[in-house]
């Protein structure tokens, strides 16, 4: 059984916008941080956006002011909002979910994201 799901990706024109969610198995593990990577062609998994407790977030330089990130009280799901979406944001957006004093970690299968210029 799966214990994260992305949903929410497709194909969208620049200057659109998409909305990722995630939803993590509430029988599963405790989260206290959640975030959303990104991985395109030929390219590194990077961090898009991070939330921890607080909420406190943290953005890569690239989607500052054009993306955010939110979660539901009970840390089993986590949202994206993409707006102003650029070619370069094209890619397959990954949803975390961590421990982190346990360090317990778990990836969602992925959900791709196209941004046509």
């Amino acid at each position: 059984q799966a214990q994260l799901v992305e949903s929410g990706g497709g194909l969208v024109q620049a200057g659109g916008s998409l909305r990722l969610s995630c939803v993590k198995s509430a029988s599963g593990f405790q989260a206290n941080v959640m975030g959303w990577y990104r991985q395109a062609p030929g390219k590194e998994r990077e961090l898009v956006a991070v939330i921890t407790n607080g909420p406190n977030t943290r953005y890569a330089e690239s989607v500052k002011g054009r993306f955010t990130i939110s979660r539901d009280r009970d840390w089993n799901s986590v949202y994206l909002q993409m707006n102003s979406l650029k070619p370069e944001d094209t890619a397959v957006y990954y949803c975390n979910a961590r421990n982190s004093y346990s360090g317990v970690t778990q990836w969602g299968p992925g959900t791709q994201v196209t941004v046509s210029s």
